[in-house]
């Protein structure tokens, strides 16, 4: 019999919580028996949305916490403050072993914050980086880091990279995954400071497939499996990427809307269509996982809706059933 993954999921977190959160999770423990889930947040609350499912009892429970750690706080002494909070319950869930992975679409601040102060990092990490997987026209692609170290050195950009291939080669399924160092052109000498004292670390390091610079006009088109920078040009693309995305998406349905022969055409390609723009959503491939920690910790837009809770908490039974924290202590931790 498959083990059981214990996730906990802080409810009260994001802008449609507790109800788009507590659907998500009653979605995660319908589609796969394999999980359970932790509901931190206010009982009563909680209680009241789960009425509205059909869910397999022993897999959700409820563990009241009182109070809710709000986007604009300083993280630092929110943490600090509010222990009774959903985001800092959960935190100590994982910690204390009595959870696998936490999910949180709440304070990124509070939740990079409870991620290295509460869980902790793994012996030998020296910054965990935080990672979507971003798609492209062939497939996806893991950006790390993309929100929690903007000031990264270039020993911490190789563990990104170490972490991000671990990663993307267990959880995604991508077999010698190729990374690339997220720059201003191809040629190895160009860039900043940065770039250039980490581009002979990737290049010499044997155990990665380091490929050379990827300019950001080739992420979208596959450039690489795995795109390793720091946090403040990782953000500004990854943020990017979703403005063009709703930009192009909301640009193609106004089209379609234009006349009566473009909405018959609308029609026909609904199907296909359908289709592809699911493959560029990023709902579809749950949240970021603070990399490098002592447990899983999950990261998921503030707006989250059902879907991507849904994906999130599902997407931690393979952390856990590949052993990412293993590998990456024997593979990039001892090597280093």
């Amino acid at each position: 019999m498959a083990e059981i993954v214990k996730v906990a999921v802080d409810a009260m977190g994001g802008d449609n919580a507790p109800g788009e959160i507590v659907k998500g999770a009653v979605d995660a423990v319908n589609a796969d028996k394999r999980v359970k889930v932790f509901l931190t947040g206010r009982e009563s609350v909680i209680k009241e949305e789960l009425k509205k499912y059909n869910y397999r009892e022993e897999q959700m429970e409820i563990i009241h916490a009182e109070e809710v750690i709000e986007t604009g706080e300083p993280p630092v002494m929110a943490i600090r403050k509010k222990k009774n909070s959903s985001i800092v319950k959960a935190m100590y869930l994982v910690r204390d072993g009595e959870c696998d992975a936490l999910v949180s679409a709440g304070s990124t601040g509070a939740v990079l914050v409870g991620g290295q102060v509460i869980v902790g990092r793994i012996k030998g990490v020296e910054r965990p980086p935080l990672a979507p997987v971003i798609p492209h026209m062939n497939g996806v692609s893991l950006l790390l880091d993309c929100g929690a170290n903007v000031d990264a050195r270039p020993s911490q950009l190789l563990q990104f990279a170490k972490m991000g291939s671990v990663y993307m080669e267990s959880v995604i399924g991508v077999k010698n995954p190729r990374v690339g160092l997220v720059n201003i052109g191809v040629e190895e000498e160009k860039g900043n400071a940065l770039t250039k004292e980490a581009y002979p670390l990737l290049k010499n390091c044997p155990e990665i497939h380091f490929i050379g610079n990827v300019e950001a006009r080739d992420i979208p088109l596959g450039g690489a499996d795995v795109l390793v920078c720091e946090a403040f040009v990782g953000n500004v693309v990854l943020k990017m990427l979703e403005g063009v995305s709703g930009a192009l998406i909301q640009k193609i349905k106004d089209g379609m809307m234009t006349s009566f022969r473009s909405k018959m055409g609308a029609l026909l390609v609904k199907p296909a269509l359908k289709r592809t723009l699911k493959d560029f959503s990023t709902d579809e491939y749950g949240g970021a996982p603070l990399l490098g920690l002592n447990g899983l910790v999950v990261k998921t837009h503030g707006s989250s809706r059902a879907i991507e809770i849904r994906n999130s908490i599902l997407q931690c039974i393979a952390f856990k059933e590949q052993k990412i924290n293993q590998k990456i202590k024997e593979q990039v931790v001892l090597e280093d």
